[in-house]
């Protein structure tokens, strides 16, 4: 087991997990291409592109303009890597506006008449769901900076 460990890298849990998931995504590819194989290479094509030339440009410049803005200089006391919990609910907010996007914008004609449900509260909840992570990562930025401090500070010695 260990050897394996070594090998790897990782727990083999991982490994059992990372190829489920790849089963699951090849069998779901499979039969996504037997269905419309034009349509699922130009998905593809085009997410592959879209991703490349225009978002990974987009927020690799707004993560520099991020650490730009917030630079602190080093300290003695140790810092969790804050960037992170900055970057987690960006991206998780920007993949459900991905995701949700034309009913959060009403873009979706004809939603209301096949759904019977009304566009009128995606908005309010992807702004709420979007306030909601990033209070959260702000809550586990301070509880892992008090953590570090309390761990880092000296106990004070009494001499006398």
């Amino acid at each position: 087991m260990t050897s394996l460990i070594r090998w790897y890298g990782a727990n083999p849990l991982h490994l059992l997990a990372l190829i489920c998931a790849f089963a699951v995504a090849g069998y779901a590819a499979v039969r996504l291409f037997a269905q419309q194989p034009i349509g699922v290479a130009v998905w593809l094509v085009g997410a592959a592109v879209a991703h490349d030339l225009i978002l990974f440009p987009l927020y690799a410049i707004a993560d520099r303009s991020a650490r730009a803005v917030l630079h602190r200089r080093a300290t003695d006391v140790s810092t969790v890597p804050w960037i992170n919990y900055l970057r987690v609910p960006t991206v998780l907010s920007g993949l459900l506006l991905i995701a949700w996007f034309p009913l959060i914008f009403r873009l979706a004609p004809g939603f209301e008449a096949a759904t019977g449900l009304s566009q009128d509260v995606y908005l309010g909840r992807w702004l709420a769901i979007t306030a909601i992570l990033y209070g959260g990562a702000a809550l586990a930025s301070a509880l892992s900076l008090r953590r570090t401090r309390r761990t880092t500070v000296p106990a004070s010695h009494d001499d006398g």
